[in-house]
Parts: structure tokens; C-alpha cells; sequence
């Protein structure tokens, strides 16, 4: 487990020749690991109803691999859910890049057990510095810093940084020291980019977007400007570091990282720190034969900051580093292999997870997500890919007037449900009529009345660290968000610290509950319930067992319970007349504005993807014969076996909906129903029939519609259809060899098509 997975800026030590048994500086013992991870991974159970991998089977089963994760949503909990989804999916064991500050504690323990490499970072080690400084000619000498009763000489350090205050919703940047001219003048080794950190350093208002001034003969900054504050860090050594990870990835070792640099909780990715690449191309230099390939993992959460949330976590497509790039690296032309190296980095990071400029603009992809879902519940990986190909889409077309009039009405449709107080899937009891809403009301408040007795002895004996987790967790948000340049609310920090307070305040207090009962029983036998002949040390050992199984099932039984109670309030607002007007509106502007996300994504989805049509491929796993069903609309039914149903449905989606259920779960999201969507086979990423290192998303098993089908496919032509059809022949092929070479039997003449 750690805190921040990092990499930083930095030069990495010079080649030393290659040894074959050089010892390393953060080894990693296999056992240790291995007891570790299996210990501590309930931690991942209990903080998470559901975490589903993704495209597990692209990852490599040996050789050297370079893991690059982003975001990084969690400081502790993110690396703790790789390394758990590695061993579990691939059984690969990662190393994880560790901020150094976090190596002490039970966290320093943890990271020792899995090998992780500690990591001085920068920004760390920033300190407010005396005086402010400014930009005196920002057009024609950008990299030239000038301050006003400042100490340069005493307080910054060559190949050190200096970094600008943040501003609420924006991050402040940084950049490497250069040369110190004076106690007032540095030179840094490239301009600050961007519009807040100009601004903060001229104080003028002539700046676009990207930074550029519109008035070039104003020279300096703004007449009577001061300057802004800032914080200068000293230059970290990453000599060791650098080893450390040469010496894992040679040797056919995995290393994580989260190329981001920090944790944050921002919609979008931000500037990946030159470490990552340095690291790939350094170990290449070395030996280039090592096999090193790199594999994006996108973590893709659900509310990350809050108990029992559900997260995907999606493994891409391995790439391995072009050797002309290697060889530039190696002739001393590293800026241009360095960042050629990360922008391949970003683009694979980029399939794999979902971004946005802003949280609002987030809301309206997955509202749109949502409508043009039609109702229709995907398992998770599905929700996401769907919002990542809508999110590329909205950036792309967001100057199209079609794309700016929907964002409108999108955002209207989200004040409308945030007004109310009711979710998006709630608007379906709008066409119940008045008998039906009212009987559903009853029956789920007297299935939420049952439930309670058996979530209130467990919320009670839990309470305590529900508030202190909570009270805890909020502090350290703020204390993130003082000292953080990239955070927006602090909220990535939050589930770490619901985590290790439960962990430290949760066996506490089972022991207290414990010693009371056993002093009560030897005090007086509990009021005299208990026969005299049961001692009390066995009454303590038999509550250290009940209590926490009281408190597991309170949860388990609790989730279910949340799930009606959110649903009670817009049965409510149905049965009284003013509000129900107020739903029943709001659920037909759902209509209209359904129909014109679905418009508005067929009119622009040709042009960005070229097989997007109006008809979608979509199989059935349960036919035999290979071939594949095609529906003209989205919602339209196909075929039905054993109660369950493929339909028309988004992109990437694989065909399958839930199963029909009672009257009092209708209108419920899939996701938030009596059980939980990962113990349905047909929604579960692995399915029973194959091997626990294989996943069989997107492109993997029968779970996700059996073969691999890419977002928008269609069949526009005959011939198309035809090349979809021996494509999926020959994968059931393939399969059909595999299970039989497992099962001892081989194919001794080719098999003929199904």
C-alpha cells in the first residue's frame, strides 16, 4: 500500500555497465508480498461494492512491464486496488513508486512488504519563500524571473524549482531553476505556460487561453504590478531511485506508476512528469533487449471519496518504446526523446480513462451517457467506455452549435433533477399511476422496516468510527487542499484516511466492546443470563467474533437498504399533486431531450468514427451457430434463452440486460439494486468457465457479448457483415483449440465453420 505513488523530474544516473546479480536497493520478497496483499485487500472489499478489471488479458504473463496508471484519484487506496487486480487477474507482482515522505508509519511498512521504491518529490519539499516576483519582459525574455526583496542567492538552488500559488479550481505551475543571476533575478530552463500562471506573474489581462498576449508593445507587466508569492523546493538527487527501477525492470520485473505526479481530484488528466519516461527509456538504454513494454491502467471511479462506491479498473494495450527514440536518448538528444515518450504515454492513458475540462462538463457527458442509454442498465466497464467515446466526442465538437445548444439543455435538464432532489433513473415512476405508486411506496417501507433490524445492532457498534472516519477524513481534505497546487476539494485524500482510521479505530473499539461483555460476565454472568460455568475469557473471545460480523452484515444488508430508501422520496413527490406536475414535466423535457442526444450523436458520429451507423452489431453469446443479430433502433428487443435478453444498446455495449424482477426494484439502477451486479455471471467481467488470470472484457469471454466488438460497429454493407462473421469464427475457433489443448485433445484436421 502508499500514500502517493509518484514520479518525479530528474536526471537519471549515468549507465553503469551491466551486471547480472546486482542487488537491489528495494527488493521485493514474493511471500512477503503475496501475505501482504492477501491480508490487506479485504480493505478493498469493504471500502468498495464493487471493482471490476478490464481488459486484464492484455497484460503480459513475464517479462518487464512499465505500468502507468492515471488518474490518481486515491492517494493510498489506488495503488492498493493495482496491486491487488494485478495479482488476482495476471498474478503479476508490481513495485510501486512511493512518495518518500510517506515511508513511516505502518504505510513505511506496507511499502517495504511490496517492494515499492520511495520517491523524493519537489514538491514536497517546497517552502514559502520572502519577497514576489515577476515576469519583467514576458514577450521577449518569458524565461527570465525578476523579484522584488527577494534572496535568490541563500534560498533557491540550481536544478531546483519554483512554484506559483494555486487558485481555487486551478492548479499552479512550476518549472526548473535554470540559472541564479542575482538575490533578485533567476532564469528558468522553459517559460511558465498558460493563462493563470502569465497572469500571476505580469498581472495584465491581455492573456488568451494559452497564455499569449494580445497587446505585443506593452513588453513588461501590468503599470504599479508588485508580483505574486512563491515557494521554492531545492533539487532532489534521484540517483537511487533511478537504480532502484533499472534494476526491477531488467531483472523481468513490474514497476507502477502514477505519471501524474500527485493524487488530485480534477476531471481531467494533468501534464505527466518526465520521470515516467526517463525510467522506460533509461532501463532501455541500458539493455535493449529486455522486452520492456508499457501498459496503460485507466482507474475509472465512481464518487472515489465516498464508502461502498464501485470502480473499473481498465488495462490497455501494450506498447513497447521505438529503438529510434532509444537512440536519441542515448545520443544526447533527450528533451525530444523524453517527450515524444510522453505523448505516447498520454494517448494510451488517454483509451483508457475518462477526462473532462471541467466537473460540469463531466455531469453532461453522463447525462447525455444516460439518455442515450434509453433507460437501459450496462454493467460497469460499458458505463465507462460509453462516457470516455461521448467525452472525446463533446471535446472535439464542442464549438458545433448542435453540441453547445444540447450542453445547454443538458445543463438545465441537471439543475431540474438537483432542484427536485431525485436521480435521473427516478423519472420512470412518473407513468405509474397513483394506485401503483402508492402500493410501491408501502411495500418498500415495510421491506425497509424489516431490513432495519438487522442494519441497527450494526450501525450502532459502528457508529463511532463512521464519525470519527468521516470527521478525520474531512480535516485531512483540508490540510490536502492547503498545501496542494492541483487539488480542487481534497476529496482524493478522503477515502485513504476513511481507511486507516477504521483500520486503527475499528479493532479498538471491538476490543472495548469485548473487555465490557467479558467484565459484565464476570462481574454478575450478564444480569444473570448466563450460566456460571462459561467463562468470561470465552466470552470475550466469542464477541471479538460476533461484533465484527454483526457490523459486516449491517453492511451488506445496509447497501440494500440505501437503495430503497433513495427511491422512497420521488414515490412521494409522485403522490402529491404539486410535485408529481413537476416530476411528470421533467420526465417528458427526458423525452425530448433523449431524442435529441440521440440526433445529435448520430449526425456527428460518422464523422469522428467511420464504422458508427445507425444499426449496431450486437451478438448473442447463447447462439451456437457464430452468427450475429442486427438491430435497426436503440431499446428494440432480440431473441430471448433462459429469461435473459440481448438488446440494441449503446456502444461497446455487449447485447445483455438485467433479468426481470419484482414490482419493488423496478425503476431501481442496475447498479444500485437488492444484489450486487458483480455475483450475476452474465455482468461479471470473469466468467466461471475460464482461468482467474484471464479477463474477459472488452474483447475477452462470453461475459461481454463473447467476442471483441469495438464502440459504434455496424454492418453498412454485406460485405461487412461477412468480414464481422469470420472475424468471430475464427475467435470461437481459436477458443475451441485452446479449451481442447487443455483438456488433453488436439485438432487433427481443421474445424468446420458452425
Amino acid at each position: 500500500m502508499a500514500e502517493e505513488h509518484k514520479d518525479s523530474n530528474g536526471a537519471p544516473p549515468s549507465s553503469p555497465p551491466k551486471t547480472k546479480h546486482q542487488k537491489e536497493l528495494y527488493p521485493m520478497t514474493p511471500w512477503k508480498y503475496d501475505a501482504f496483499l492477501h491480508t490487506f485487500s479485504v480493505l478493498v472489499d469493504l471500502f468498495f461494492r464493487e471493482v471490476h478489471p478490464r481488459g486484464a488479458w492484455r497484460v503480459p504473463r513475464s517479462g518487464p512491464i512499465l505500468f502507468v496508471a492515471a488518474p490518481h484519484a486515491n492517494q493510498f487506496v489506488d495503488g492498493l486496488v493495482l496491486q491487488r487486480t494485478l495479482k488476482q487477474e495476471a498474478n503479476r507482482r508490481v513495485g510501486l513508486l512511493i512518495a518518500e515522505k510517506s515511508v513511516h508509519g505502518f504505510i513505511g511498512w506496507g511499502s517495504r512488504q511490496t517492494g515499492s521504491v520511495p520517491v523524493g518529490r519537489a514538491q514536497d519539499k517546497a517552502k514559502p519563500s520572502k519577497g514576489l516576483i515577476y515576469m519583467p519582459d514576458p514577450i521577449n525574455d518569458p524565461t527570465l524571473i525578476r523579484g522584488v526583496g527577494t534572496d535568490f542567492e541563500k534560498e533557491a538552488e540550481v536544478g531546483g524549482m519554483i512554484f506559483l500559488p494555486s487558485v481555487k479550481g486551478q492548479s499552479g505551475s512550476s518549472v526548473d531553476i535554470a540559472k541564479i543571476i542575482g538575490p533578485e533575478e533567476i532564469r528558468t530552463k522553459r517559460p511558465f505556460k498558460g493563462k493563470l500562471p502569465m497572469f500571476q506573474l505580469t498581472g495584465r489581462e491581455d492573456i488568451d487561453n494559452q497564455g499569449n498576449f494580445s497587446n505585443q508593445e506593452l513588453k513588461g507587466p501590468k503599470d504599479g504590478y508588485e508580483g505574486t508569492k512563491y515557494k521554492l523546493a531545492p533539487h532532489i538527487d534521484q540517483t537511487d531511485v533511478y537504480k532502484a527501477v533499472f534494476s526491477r525492470l531488467r531483472s523481468g520485473g513490474c514497476i507502477g506508476i502514477f505519471p501524474e505526479g500527485g493524487s488530485h481530484d480534477r476531471t481531467e488528466l494533468l501534464p505527466l512528469k518526465a520521470g515516467v519516461a526517463i525510467m522506460a527509456l533509461g532501463t532501455l538504454a541500458e539493455d535493449p533487449d529486455c522486452g520492456l513494454q508499457i501498459v496503460p491502467v485507466g482507474m475509472n471511479y465512481f464518487h472515489a471519496h465516498k464508502f461502498r462506491s464501485r470502480a473499473v479498473v481498465e488495462f490497455g494495450a501494450p506498447f513497447k518504446i521505438p529503438n529510434d527514440l532509444v537512440e536519441k536518448y542515448k545520443n544526447n538528444q533527450r528533451r525530444d526523446a523524453i517527450a515524444q515518450t510522453l505523448d505516447m504515454v498520454h494517448q494510451a492513458l488517454s483509451a483508457v480513462t475518462v477526462s473532462a475540462p471541467d466537473y460540469d462538463t463531466l455531469m453532461c457527458i453522463q447525462a447525455a451517457r444516460r439518455l442515450y442509454n434509453t433507460g437501459r442498465k450496462l454493467p460497469l466497464p460499458m458505463v465507462v467506455e460509453l462516457n470516455r467515446k461521448l467525452a472525446i466526442g463533446f471535446s472535439k465538437y464542442k464549438d458545433d452549435p448542435r453540441i453547445v445548444d444540447l450542453m445547454d439543455n443538458l445543463r438545465d435538464y441537471n439543475k431540474q433533477l438537483h432542484y427536485l432532489n431525485i436521480k435521473d433513473h427516478q423519472l420512470a415512476y412518473a407513468t405509474l399511476t397513483l394506485p401503483k405508486v402508492i402500493f410501491l411506496l408501502l411495500y418498500r417501507i415495510s421491506k425497509l422496516l424489516v431490513l432495519s433490524i438487522g442494519v441497527i445492532p450494526g450501525l450502532v457498534l459502528f457508529a463511532p468510527v463512521f464519525v470519527a472516519t468521516k470527521y478525520i477524513s474531512h480535516q485531512k481534505a483540508k490540510e490536502a487542499l492547503a498545501g496542494s497546487s492541483v487539488k480542487i476539494q481534497g476529496r482524493d485524500v478522503m477515502a485513504t484516511w476513511k481507511l486507516l482510521v477504521a483500520m486503527a479505530f475499528a479493532p479498538a473499539l471491538y476490543n472495548l466492546y469485548s473487555i465490557s461483555l467479558a467484565v459484565k460476565v464476570y462481574q454478575d454472568n450478564l444480569w444473570g443470563y448466563l450460566h456460571r460455568s462459561i467463562p468470561f475469557w470465552l466470552v470475550y473471545i466469542i464477541a471479538w467474533i460476533i461484533f465484527p460480523a454483526i457490523t459486516f452484515a449491517a453492511f451488506r444488508i445496509g447497501e440494500v437498504g440505501m437503495d430503497i430508501l433513495k427511491s422512497l422520496r420521488p414515490l412521494i413527490l409522485c403522490i402529491s399533486p404539486t410535485s408529481s406536475y413537476s416530476v411528470q414535466r421533467l420526465r417528458e423535457r427526458r423525452t425530448e431531450l433523449s431524442k435529441q442526444v440521440v440526433k445529435v450523436i448520430n449526425d456527428l458520429g460518422p464523422d469522428m468514427y467511420d464504422d458508427f451507423e445507425k444499426t449496431r452489431l450486437v451478438s448473442d453469446p447463447f447462439r451456437e451457430d457464430g452468427f450475429l443479430s442486427t438491430q435497426e433502433e436503440v431499446g428494440v428487443s432480440t431473441r430471448h434463452r433462459d429469461d435473459e435478453s440481448a438488446i440494441s444498446s449503446p456502444p461497446d455495449s455487449p447485447g445483455l440486460v438485467r433479468r426481470d424482477t419484482t414490482l419493488s426494484s423496478r425503476a431501481i439502477p442496475r447498479n444500485e439494486s437488492f444484489s450486487n451486479i458483480g455475483s450475476v455471471g452474465m455482468f461479471a467481467t470473469r466468467p466461471p468457465s475460464r482461468s482467474r488470470s484471464r479477463s474477459s472484457s472488452a474483447g475477452g469471454g462470453f461475459s461481454f457479448a463473447g467476442f471483441p466488438v469495438s464502440g459504434f460497429t455496424s454492418l453498412d454493407s454485406r460485405g461487412g457483415f461477412q468480414e464481422a462473421n469470420n472475424k468471430i469464427r475464427a475467435a470461437m475457433k481459436e477458443r475451441s483449440e485452446l479449451r481442447r489443448r487443455k483438456s488433453g485433445f488436439s485438432l487433427n484436421e481443421s474445424e468446420s465453420d458452425a
